[in-house]
């Protein structure tokens, strides 16, 4: 039932976005479009109460306790930046706003914007290791909470992947822009 219900909150997310965009750029209803966009937080918090509540009544936490907590980890660390992406690309299309700027693809910009990525998911982990800890001592039950012990080590090896296979690298090797020959 939890995965239901992280499924919903994803999209919910990109409905009320869109919601949100559709009343700022194509209806020009500004208070709407406010209201709208603070709402799209709300989904986190939906999610965060059902995996609370569902741990609460008992349940032995499961993958999907686990993928709850790293949903709200990255949508927390990772939201703002995504709604910003939303916002230009929709300003763009519908409302004649400027084209929107790719990420650097060379030099010591790119190398800045992989070590930026880096550091949210690096806040992503910690929220999500931060809900895993406090849900593993809530529920007080080692046998109970033995998954969510689990993602904070597959979390942890995803981080330090991340680390090491782009902003680590590109740190040692940056992208050079191309010569034309």
């Amino acid at each position: 039932m939890l995965l239901v219900v992280i499924a919903a909150c994803e999209v919910g997310f990109w409905v009320i976005l869109g919601a949100g965009l559709a009343a700022r750029y194509l209806l020009r209803w500004q208070r709407v479009s406010t209201v709208l966009l603070v709402g799209v937080p709300v989904t986190d918090l939906v999610l965060l109460g059902a995996t609370a509540l569902d741990l609460s009544r008992g349940a032995t936490a499961t993958w999907a306790h686990g993928l709850a907590a790293a949903y709200l980890g990255f949508s927390v660390a990772f939201g703002p930046s995504m709604v910003r992406w939303a916002d230009v690309r929709f300003a763009h299309r519908f409302a004649g706003g400027p084209a929107p700027v790719p990420p650097p693809r060379y030099g010591a910009a790119r190398t800045r914007h992989e070590w930026r990525e880096w550091i949210k998911a690096l806040i992503a982990w910690a929220i999500a290791v931060a809900l895993l800890g406090a849900a593993i001592l809530l529920v007080g039950d080692a046998a109970r909470t033995a998954e969510l012990q689990g993602w904070i080590g597959r979390l942890s090896v995803v981080l330090g992947i991340w680390l090491v296979g782009w902003p680590v690298y590109y740190t040692l090797f940056p992208k050079r822009t191309p010569t034309v020959q």
